[in-house]
């Protein structure tokens, strides 16, 4: 099985591609420029995602599954993209999982409540990387989709 992992976002979104045995296939991130009408953001966001899956034929998609407690506005606009998200996803024949960020720590650090460094660390260990991926978002991405990989069941 090859995930793809996405950490939703309308700015940044982070993305990854691993195989089931967490043998990390690739990782980035989609950047929109404020300088774009949103609508444009959505759809650059939406080809790219496509030349992803494309590029690298996953067959499960995980993605977070977003908590915004202070602002609605961002909250609103993330919720758009993700809506973009999983159309692309579903188009494209992939079956979605959503895990929250707590159930993400849970399954990369065995606490609920861990920090992004230790995340970040844990990361870095579960996939032998020489150094923390970056951005952040990618590393969140690169989270996700292992995340998928031990509550899937890694065969």
């Amino acid at each position: 099985m090859t995930i793809i992992g996405i950490d939703p976002g309308y700015a940044i979104l982070g993305w990854s591609v691993i195989d089931n045995n967490l043998l990390l296939i690739d990782y980035g991130t989609i950047n929109t420029g404020p300088d774009l009408a949103f609508d444009d953001r959505l759809l650059e966001i939406h080809k790219e995602l496509l030349k992803i899956i494309s590029r690298y034929r996953p067959n499960s998609a995980a993605i977070e599954k977003i908590y915004f407690s202070k602002n609605a506005k961002t909250a609103l606009d993330v919720a758009k993209a993700i809506g973009v998200i999983r159309l692309t996803l579903t188009l494209s024949g992939l079956k979605i999982e959503e895990y929250t960020p707590v159930q993400v720590k849970q399954a990369i650090t065995g606490f609920g409540k861990a920090s992004k460094e230790q995340m970040q660390v844990m990361i870095k260990k579960i996939f032998k990387l020489k150094d923390i991926p970056r951005p952040d978002d990618a590393a969140d991405a690169l989270a996700i989709a292992a995340c998928h990989s031990f509550r899937a069941g890694r065969k």
